[in-house]
């Protein structure tokens, strides 16, 4: 049996330092995230699992209407402290499970869900809800990580050699490759793929970032000037995004399939 936590918050997950190819990451996916889902003044916005708010304070900025759903108590009272005070409109709040959204069947233009779906109990409910409450010609966006890139392929085999090979000691901790405590899902791209068609009429897929992870890389790019370390890493974005299959998160959008009886988990 597997126990939520509701007051979970993120300060265990979330690194107090980053490197220039995490803040690349975690930056473009969520230009990517955002770009996707074709907000703009008017549009509703549903952020599911909308955790700290950034994302859906950053659609209302944007001039769109946001309601972001967090199951987290302590995650939302967060997202209600950073917006209090702003100047500008702020998203509706609501304590809401992904597999259960409270909304009525295509409230909303786009449906984004991003780094999150991984953490489910019930991603294919939380899928076909995300489908039920976006408007037919409306699309839902979702960013995964991808536990089967390149990164994760060469340091899963860096570590066999190590310690297969080479008989040294097994590194302590969790490995790159290795999925989270927190993640009921080890997603790779055809599983991605899979769950996300049977409710989502795909029309994009993408990768984001590429070698993130690989120790060597990493040490790289820190050593390298500001500019130079820009460059490179863009050129192996380029690359991930037309091939998503080695990318260190993948994007997929579309619009949500005609309307089933089956697809609703209520």
């Amino acid at each position: 049996m597997r126990v939520l936590d509701l007051d979970r918050d993120m300060s265990d997950v979330i690194p107090t330092g980053t490197t220039r190819d995490s803040q690349h990451l975690f930056a473009l996916m969520t230009e990517r995230t955002l770009a996707l889902a074709q907000a703009g003044p008017g549009r509703r916005v549903l952020d599911v699992a909308s955790g700290f708010g950034q994302d859906a304070r950053a659609l209302s900025k944007g001039g769109a209407w946001v309601v972001g759903a967090e199951p987290s108590s302590r995650m939302l009272g967060w997202a209600r402290l950073q917006s209090a005070g702003l100047s500008s409109p702020q998203p509706a709040w609501v304590q809401a499970w992904s597999h259960r959204l409270p909304f009525a069947d295509s409230s909303f233009d786009a449906v984004i869900c991003k780094g999150a779906i991984d953490h489910f109990d019930q991603p294919e409910a939380a899928i076909a809800e995300m489908a039920r409450v976006a408007r037919p010609q409306g699309r839902v966006v979702l960013a995964i990580a991808n536990f089967e890139s390149l990164a994760c392929r060469v340091v899963r085999g860096m570590d066999t050699i190590r310690e297969a090979w080479l008989a040294q000691p097994v590194r302590r901790g969790r490995r790159h490759y290795d999925v989270p405590a927190d993640h009921f899902t080890r997603y790779e791209i055809d599983l991605m793929r899979e769950q996300a068609s049977r409710f989502l009429e795909l029309e994009r897929c993408e990768g984001v970032s590429l070698a993130w992870g690989i120790p060597a890389w990493t040490r790289a790019v820190e050593r390298l000037p500001a500019a130079a370390a820009a460059r490179a890493l863009q050129l192996l974005s380029a690359v991930a995004r037309r091939m998503p299959s080695l990318a260190d998160v993948v994007l997929l959008a579309g619009r949500p399939r005609a309307r089933r009886a089956s697809t609703t988990s209520r």
